[in-house]
């Protein structure tokens, strides 16, 4: 029986496959660009409406790539695939090629990974500085695996952008620096995975969101004051630099008006072991409404220092604290000078206690944990302490299981005892009160905890 049914599906034709080539082009132009391209996986009908195009162009030193420019933005109808060898008649060795994916909305993608990778050193500096050219109305540019040599031909491409809102740069080797001065249109910036980046600059007057991910680097960013979403996910630790404190600081002051803040847990953990004592700052964020902490492990000296931060974050609303094990985990190191003082890692309680209130927290998502961590139990009940206005708190297991946290007096545990639902209870850390833990229903949509 199932096998005539296979039989009948298969020889069902492929209405929308038969459809004459312009029509599919029309159709995969009302999509975003990344499911356009995704349609080349279900036929090779769909396949052949992204077989790219391939111009040979031939440059010299001296040109700047307008004969590139002009053919990367010439307008559309729907998505289209082009790929490029660009031949130096002068120097063999420069030779490159790259892949460019256009899309109807002013969105380009350019992928120079194509062909053997190299890792030499450079430097790329974009500044949007000419006034009017083909290029201008561009929104939407994604850079990957740029490289010394390809590093010309986008600086220029970038200084044609006027009205560019949205940059990425992504899995480029041997990328040193970044310099970006954006004028007034840039709003999104992303830089992922460029693993030898050690300093990146920007000028953004509009600028309201910034992603990085990757080892950590100097970032300084001026004239930002539009800011408010910053992802700041160092899952690569420091590389091959020394931990500069005072580098750091000077990043968090300058971030210090955002309002959404993801970060890694060993960064509050090495400032405090620097002597950091956050509410000796000459800063707060006092607009910081969302904060995702995430790491590969909750330990005390960790647990402590979120405790620490979250004194200076007087209005946050929202936090997520993640436990990814697939993460790398790193031993904070021994100082010798310290910030303000030699920090001291105290007991919970003292750490309790000297914790301020959260009055505006209104939402914990704990995820990662085991249901009966002696970390989980302890974060659990600083965070109930102090935030007062508290409306929800969930534990969410390494196996995605949800559940839904809850105060309960020794006086009520015998009456919750019988309750039908899947519950846990464990005892607070003072002995005067429980935890319940109520399974969730997995069908329950849970805020997106932080991705690049």
């Amino acid at each position: 029986m199932f096998s005539c049914i296979k039989a009948m599906e298969e020889a069902r034709p492929d209405l929308i496959s038969d459809l004459p080539h312009e029509i599919l082009r029309q159709i995969i132009s009302f999509i975003p660009l990344k499911a356009a391209v995704r349609t080349s996986i279900l036929s090779n009908t769909w396949r052949t409406l992204l077989i790219p195009l391939q111009p040979h162009l031939h440059f010299d030193s001296n040109q700047t790539g307008s004969e590139i420019m002009a053919s990367l933005l010439k307008p559309c109808n729907g998505p289209e695939l082009c790929k490029f060898s660009l031949i130096n008649q002068e120097r063999e060795e420069d030779d490159f090629t790259f892949l460019a994916t256009k899309g109807v909305e002013k969105e380009l993608h350019l992928n120079f990974s194509d062909g053997e990778q190299t890792k030499a050193n450079f430097n790329l500096t974009l500044s949007a500085t000419k006034q009017t050219t083909n290029l201008s109305s561009l929104r939407t540019l994604h850079l990957r695996s740029v490289n010394q040599f390809s590093g010309k031909l986008v600086s220029n491409l970038f200084s044609e952008c006027q009205l560019l809102e949205s940059l990425k740069l992504e899995k480029c080797m041997g990328l040193e620096s970044v310099d970006i001065e954006a004028k007034h249109c840039l709003k999104s910036l992303a830089v992922i995975d460029c693993p030898n980046v050690v300093i990146i600059s920007i000028c953004g007057t509009n600028l309201e969101s910034l992603w990085y991910k990757g080892v950590l680097p100097e970032i300084q960013i001026k004239s930002s004051l539009r800011l408010v979403d910053v992802v700041l996910d160092l899952r690569e630790g420091l590389g091959e630099r020394e931990f500069d404190c005072e580098g750091v600081l000077s990043l968090l002051s300058s971030l210090r008006d955002i309002e959404s803040l993801t970060i890694s847990g060993w960064l509050l953990e090495w400032l405090c072991a620097a002597g950091v004592s956050f509410g000796k700052l000459q800063f707060r964020f006092n607009n910081l409404k969302e904060l995702l902490w995430i790491d590969s492990v909750m330990n005390r000296t960790k647990r402590d220092s979120l405790a620490c931060f979250l004194n200076i974050t007087p209005m946050l609303e929202n936090l997520f604290v993640k436990i990814d094990q697939n993460l790398i985990s790193f031993t904070c190191p021994s100082f010798n000078q310290y910030w303000h003082e030699p920090h001291l890692w105290m007991d919970y309680e003292t750490v309790k206690s000297n914790a301020s209130q959260l009055e505006h927290l209104k939402t914990v998502e704990l995820a990662g944990f085991g249901n009966k961590e002696d970390q989980l139990v302890l974060l659990m009940d600083l965070l109930l302490k102090k935030a007062v206005t508290l409306r929800s708190m969930r534990v969410v297991s390494p196996e995605n299981q949800s559940w839904c946290v809850s105060k309960i007096p020794q006086s009520q545990l015998k009456h919750t005892s019988g309750s039908h639902l899947k519950r846990m209870v464990v005892s607070s850390p003072s002995k005067d009160y429980f935890f319940g833990l109520t399974e969730e229903n997995n069908s329950v949509l849970h805020p997106a905890i932080g991705h690049c």
